[in-house]
């Protein structure tokens, strides 16, 4: 037996609004607990001191190196380019009693060659205290 048979039959349709509050309630949620802070390291106190800092400064001895391979030690050129003409330069500076600080001013576009020669000269030298100095990259 067909009981609807004049009966139109109603399309069925989706109520959209209680479905998008529930989104947004959903969203503000998220929003809320999330957090968008980015830590890249460890969080680290570090310990307090009422010392004097150390007036004396440690001797420097500058080394420079050029882009052609020309080594200079506090702006005097190294005659020749070898480890042994430069360790001796290096142990003639170096006063006795201290040890310097040898920093390396090297060129970007000298060779690393002529860079490992002058660490291995200051070992040679027996100056163990070596820095290099850099210069922040322009934007």
């Amino acid at each position: 037996m067909n009981f609807q048979r004049n009966r139109q039959r109603e399309m069925p349709e989706i109520n959209l609004i209680p479905m998008i509050d529930v989104l947004l309630v959903i969203l503000i949620f998220v929003m809320i607990t999330t957090t968008y802070s980015k830590f890249s390291g460890l969080e680290i106190n570090l310990p307090t001191a009422d010392a004097q800092q150390n007036k004396e400064q440690p001797e420097e001895i500058n080394v420079t190196i050029t882009a052609a391979g020309e080594t200079m030690i506090n702006k005097i050129p190294v005659v020749g380019h070898d480890v042994a003409a430069i360790q001796q330069t290096l142990q003639r500076l170096a006063a006795p009693g201290k040890e310097p600080v040898v920093i390396i001013n090297a060129d970007a576009k000298a060779m690393h060659q002529a860079v490992i020669d002058v660490m291995q000269a200051a070992q040679s030298a027996g100056l163990s205290h070596i820095s290099f100095a850099t210069q922040q990259a322009q934007r």
